[in-house]
């Protein structure tokens, strides 16, 4: 099996191969988590696959959660026990099988406010959450513990001490959405599925009442093609909706977009070894470690307007600010605030009128023949929700295919993961890189470390830290773009690395350095670094400006100031 490497050279294959190719079992549309795990699932049953996302990579949702995989102490409240075994299955297969190189353990502490009932009832809670992990595969995580008020600021110093009168601890673990999204795809592709980023779905094909494929438009180049295909999968996530549209048929189910909202602050702004968990109000509001950084969140507000570049507000991050502050020595404040990314829910359309009520179960339906949607559901059950798809999609095949097997098929880089981290001094030693640098490598690439070694080796520039950007080597910039499917300078900077929120400037002094980096790989022109370069500037711009507006339309308006790149199509 090759490395599924996303090259332009393989783009421009897989482009050739579905113009001119022959019918496809299932084409996938959508490159989120679902879209992608559901393109992995059915390569890996033996069936011929078309993965087309029309922007990049977990552009949506997709690399806009929380970052966690869990399974969500929230709905044993609410009484989901079938949906948190099956969250708490899924995360003990990412990090024992499946992706132990990008999902590791991330340590919480949840405050108790009152004495007696609240600690046996929270730890009640907490010891059934570890009882349903224990009857998952590879539960791979410690088991909580109780905390005294002393022994909790022991770990986390910057609470107040009359915010709580003692605390349990306990474990879920974490990803980088973005990357992880990126890797199934990639992984899909080296079991040989057709994958095509920046390419748009402009129509469907019928033939009588039956969906036989696709019309695509190749967004990169301006040209037209069709995919056929004996079965289509619409995974399009908050654009479910829409996407039926296409069809001529609204489906047997709606989806109804909730705004999350998140907040980076550098870690020396809260003293603490772990995560925490608070309630607020309505909901649960985490702090969670992420590298240098805490990510704050999350808000949880219906939202109806654009789709594409949700805006968080002003409103939102003095909520968030707000909430977190009841329990700290010292508060937060707004210039505290490095980095803001606001990220879309696709719930399914209920009965409630708050968001936060609505069901994280997720449906697949075919509303038509050659037709199956999947839509709902969250990040931690993604494969749950590719597999449910795809055996619709195979009922529907003459021939059938397999069962399922993505539950030992470990991700690209996950294979000796572990021996390298061992080896992590020896391989500081022979690369003459820091074993930190190490480290970070192993913890975004795994065991293709190998690969970007070797783009160093033959070109000792890229050992260099990008300028404006230090936590990051030049090479993962140039690996970006010639492995990992980036087309444009934002999809380098906000999802195969996460620079657009973790420095202060949000990547404005990183932009042009980037962009020589990708235009080396991806053949650009002098014009089209330029481009890159002031679009990717303007959508920091109207990022800052959205921030800084009081409610969601105002928000929204000034989010929408900055377009979408686009390529400088020169024949």
């Amino acid at each position: 099996m090759d490395t599924g490497r996303l090259s332009p050279e393989a783009r421009e294959a897989a482009f050739t191969a579905l113009a001119d190719g022959d019918e496809v079992d299932v084409v996938v549309v959508g490159g989120g988590v679902v879209g992608a795990g559901a393109a992995l699932d059915a390569v890996t049953r033996g069936l011929s696959v078309a993965l087309v996302e029309a922007r990049d990579f977990a552009s949506g949702t997709s690399s806009r959660s929380s970052k966690l995989i869990h399974g969500g102490l929230r709905y044993l409240e609410m009484l989901d026990f079938g949906l948190v075994r099956e969250a708490l299955h899924e995360r003990g297969l990412m990090v024992q099988r499946l992706a132990p190189h990008l999902v590791r353990p991330v340590r919480f502490l949840y405050p108790l406010k009152h004495r007696g009932w609240e600690r046996l009832y929270a730890g009640s809670g907490v010891a059934l959450y570890d009882a349903l992990s224990l009857s998952s595969a590879g539960r791979g995580l410690p088991h909580h513990r109780h905390l005294t008020r002393r022994g909790a600021l022991r770990v986390a110093p910057s609470l107040r001490k009359d915010a709580l009168v003692g605390a349990l601890q306990y474990y879920d673990a974490q990803v980088d959405d973005a990357r992880h999204t990126m890797f199934l795809a990639r992984t899909a592709a080296a079991y040989g599925a057709q994958v095509l980023s920046r390419a748009r779905v402009v129509g469907f094909l019928r033939e009588a009442e039956r969906v036989t494929g696709v019309t695509v438009r190749d967004l990169e180049h301006d040209r037209e093609f069709t995919i056929r295909a004996k079965q289509v999968i619409n995974a399009t996530g908050v654009w479910t909706d829409d996407t039926q549209a296409m069809v001529g048929e609204r489906g047997q189910f709606h989806v109804r977009a909730s705004k999350g909202i998140h907040l980076l602050v550098p870690r020396d702004r809260i003293q603490s070894s772990t995560g925490l968990i608070l309630r607020t109000a309505s909901s649960v509001l985490f702090v969670i470690p992420w590298g240098r950084h805490w990510i704050i969140g999350t808000t949880d507000t219906d939202w109806a307007l654009d789709k594409a570049h949700p805006a968080a507000s002003s409103r939102d991050i003095e909520y968030l600010l707000d909430e977190v502050n009841k329990v700290l020595v010292t508060p937060l404040t707004k210039p505290d605030v490095v980095g803001v990314y606001a990220g879309l829910r696709p719930l399914l359309a209920g009965e409630s009128e708050s968001t936060s009520q609505l069901s994280r179960e997720h449906t697949v339906a075919s509303p038509q023949p050659g037709l199956v949607v999947v839509a709902g559901g969250k990040y931690t059950t993604y494969r749950v929700m590719a597999r449910d798809a795809v055996d619709a999609a195979v009922h529907a095949l003459d021939r059938g295919a397999p069962k399922s097997c993505t539950d030992t098929v470990p991700l690209l880089g996950a294979e000796g993961f572990r021996a390298l981290r061992n080896q992590r001094a020896t391989l500081a030693a022979r690369s003459g890189l820091h074993v930190a640098r190490i480290e970070h490598l192993l913890s975004r690439y795994g065991s293709l470390l190998d690969e970007l070694l070797t783009l160093m080796a033959a070109d000792p520039d890229l050992r260099a830290p990008l300028d404006g950007a230090e936590d990051y080597l030049r090479v993962e910039i140039a690996y970006a773009a010639s492995h990992e499917g980036a087309r444009h300078l934002e999809d380098a900077l906000t999802r195969r690395t996460r620079i657009s929120i973790e420095v202060p400037d949000r990547g404005v002094a990183a932009a042009r350095p980037a962009a020589e980096l990708m235009a080396a790989v991806l053949g650009w022109s002098d014009e089209q670094v330029d481009r890159e370069v002031e679009h990717y500037l303007r959508r920091v711009e109207a990022e800052r400006a959205s921030q800084d507006q009081p409610d969601d339309e105002t928000a929204d308006a000034k989010r929408l100031g900055a377009e979408d790149v686009v390529p400088l199509i020169t024949g």
